[in-house]
């Protein structure tokens, strides 16, 4: 009889190509090691060299055209089981475009995503037009992923609690500073969020927020087991955040090897529901 295999699943990956969209955050000098385009064929040896059977593709600039090019990536490319695209959640005609996208691409659009941080309104959740698009997400069974750093996560608090049919899943632990040691203001505004049941959170994005040149997986630690210790094991998943990982890291295989070794000491069981299980129940994919 042969073992079950877990599924393993990165929760949060990018493609992006500079010739083709202008991406603001890309802006300066630090980011020249990742800006150039990439594309399936960059993550596949990667993908099968740590055993990763599929990803979500996550948006990275307002443009609706960027969301319809992963759709379309992600009908091409077998990996890629879900993506988390852009649309104006504040246009009155959100529903029609969720309708369109879905009409075309079915169950491959599988949440929304805005880069909420770079909003000059720490409010800007709390918006009654944002809230409208927030419902029209909801309605469609769709995710709603937070981009969010502390200053925001008092709308997201009041923005999920005021959405209970909305899935929600923070993306990148809402960044804490962990390159300038532990970081309070974040710790006790995560905890108020990850009392709300209708919140997931992905164990992505550590690397760049940890000093560049200088961290281990010991680095991370704190900041894994205090979400772990708030929002359990049941809701969160392993994303590498790939390629902006890169910045930090030599490859793929050191930002999962480095989740794997801060994650010690859980049982065989949990640790599949963390780089898999959790992933394919919040975003509703397909088994392999």
């Amino acid at each position: 009889m042969t073992s079950r295999h877990a599924v393993r699943i990165d929760a949060h990956q990018h493609f992006w190509d500079p010739r083709r969209f202008h991406y603001p955050w890309m802006d300066g000098a630090a980011l020249n090691p990742v800006r150039r385009p990439f594309a399936p064929d960059d993550l596949a040896p990667e993908l099968a060299a740590n055993g990763v059977d599929g990803t979500v593709l996550v948006q990275t600039v307002s443009d609706l055209a960027e969301t319809r090019m992963f759709l379309d990536i992600a009908r091409e490319t077998p990996f890629v089981h879900g993506v988390v695209g852009w649309v104006d959640l504040t246009a009155p005609d959100i529903g029609d475009v969720l309708d369109e996208l879905r009409d075309e691409y079915g169950r491959l659009l599988v949440g929304i995503r805005h880069q909420v941080h770079d909003e000059d309104d720490p409010l800007w959740l709390e918006r009654p037009d944002v809230r409208h698009g927030l419902g029209e997400v909801a309605a469609r069974g769709l995710v709603y992923d937070l981009l969010v750093r502390t200053r925001e996560l008092p709308a997201a608090i009041s923005t999920v609690a005021a959405l209970p049919h909305l899935r929600f899943v923070l993306d990148h632990m809402a960044k804490p500073r962990i390159a300038a040691g532990w970081d309070s203001p974040w710790a006790s505004a995560v905890a108020r969020l990850a009392a709300l049941p209708n919140v997931d959170v992905k164990l992505s994005g550590m690397v760049t927020e940890a000093d560049w040149r200088d961290w281990t997986p010991q680095t991370l630690r704190p900041f894994v087991d205090h979400v772990l210790g708030r929002f359990t094991v049941q809701r969160v998943m392993f994303g590498s955040d790939w390629p902006v990982c890169l910045l930090a890291a030599e490859g793929y295989g050191d930002v999962a090897d480095a989740l794997a070794t801060a994650l010690s000491g859980l049982s065989t069981a949990e640790t599949e529901l963390i780089f898999g299980g959790n992933a394919q129940r919040c975003y509703r994919l397909p088994g392999v």
